[in-house]
């Protein structure tokens, strides 16, 4: 392993590099979209440090970036470069997930233990519309704590940020009203969160989807553990716009402390909201799959997908263009935008697909 780079010296090669207040990702700057800066000194554990970059197979985006050249390079850079969480889920077997763990963190890092690693954890079994007509069996809910068990050894004293079962609102449309998804959630946030350098943010869906009534996100966090977690995050799945889910956020924020959970941030996906749009206006304009919703075909076309606002804890910066109250907010409620959601895939699951990363990172805005 690497020493960790003093902090002086770290300041003057950050001063070496920074363009615009933008620390570059790789040394292919004209290619590489904006990648977090070192923050101002706060209480923000995802501010200060450098946002690593998976290099390596196991992101999609990786190997057609590798063989692309010319503009096509330069387009899916604005994909392969962005520092981004990983899925991680029940596709990687128990006796696996420790070792995927480990090497998706040393590349990621370098071997330089104050880089910031991303994950998300997708692992729980039964869900989406599954979890709504069955509940998991004594074998998956041990399973599932083995799992998590492994992972949490594995990412160890990694400085890390962790996206905790994107689509979080289907844990409340279990069968009979049944609180045990909700409970094996909890168990996850209780057991990552106890890690010494890991900041947990719970999936509580998007505004929308929680029908813009932050009691009923707090009804979803609550029993998902969020009290030991650093807090939430919204927007994975979804489109909706960076300034709807800051708003929402922050009302969702005052709610928990209406409750005696206090202190809690959150963090925004912004991988898909670039031209951001509701589930209604999808329906309205466009119909057919939310997931695979269509791509913008230009950059002055609206509530269609583009990447959004790059990942960054430099949350309040003019750069992303937020009303002058909605940029308050973010500075004192969130604690970086993420790119946890994956537009350029079918259905946000998988394959690649080309034609559509191509799109989302021509037609951006940022």
């Amino acid at each position: 392993m690497l020493p960790r780079v003093p902090r002086l010296l770290l300041a003057l090669l950050v001063s070496l590099v920074l363009t615009g207040g933008v620390l570059a990702a790789t040394t292919e700057a004209t290619a590489v979209p904006p990648a977090p800066a070192l923050a101002r000194a706060s209480d923000n554990p995802l501010a200060g440090h450098r946002w690593g970059v998976y290099r390596g197979g196991a992101e999609m985006a990786w190997a057609p970036y590798q063989r692309s050249s010319g503009k096509n390079r330069r387009l899916l850079a604005k994909i392969a470069l962005a520092p981004k969480a990983k899925w991680f889920g029940a596709w990687i077997p128990d006796g696996q997930i420790g070792a995927k763990v480990e090497e998706y963190v040393a590349n990621t890092t370098g071997g330089d233990d104050d880089v910031l690693v991303q994950m998300t954890v997708f692992r729980m079994v039964p869900w989406e519309h599954e979890a709504c007509r069955r509940l998991p069996t004594a074998r998956e809910k041990a399973s599932y704590k083995r799992w998590i068990a492994r992972f949490a050894r594995a990412v160890g004293d990694t400085r890390a940020a962790i996206v905790l079962q994107p689509d979080g609102p289907f844990a409340m449309c279990a069968p009979r009203g049944s609180k045990v998804l909700s409970r094996l959630v909890a168990h996850a946030s209780r057991k990552l969160s106890a890690l010494p350098r890991t900041s947990v943010y719970v999936e509580a869906g998007s505004a929308g989807w929680n029908h813009l009534d932050p009691a009923e996100a707090v009804r979803l966090l609550t029993r998902a553990g969020v009290q030991h977690a650093r807090g939430f995050h919204l927007n994975t799945t979804h489109y909706e716009t960076t300034e709807r889910q800051v708003r929402f956020g922050a009302e969702v924020v005052r709610a928990l402390e209406a409750r005696g959970i206090t202190g809690k941030h959150f963090t925004v996906d912004t991988a898909q909201n670039g031209r951001g749009f509701t589930w209604e206006q999808h329906r309205d304009l466009h119909g057919g799959d939310f997931d695979s919703a269509p791509t913008c075909r230009t950059k002055k076309q609206q509530h269609c997908v583009t990447l959004g606002i790059p990942p960054t804890a430099d949350v309040a910066d003019p750069r992303w263009g937020l009303p002058a109250d909605v940029a308050q907010l973010a500075a004192t409620y969130v604690d970086g935008y993420l790119w946890a959601g994956r537009p350029w895939l079918r259905r946000q699951a998988a394959p690649f697909l080309l034609k559509r990363a191509l799109a989302v990172a021509r037609t951006t805005p940022y």
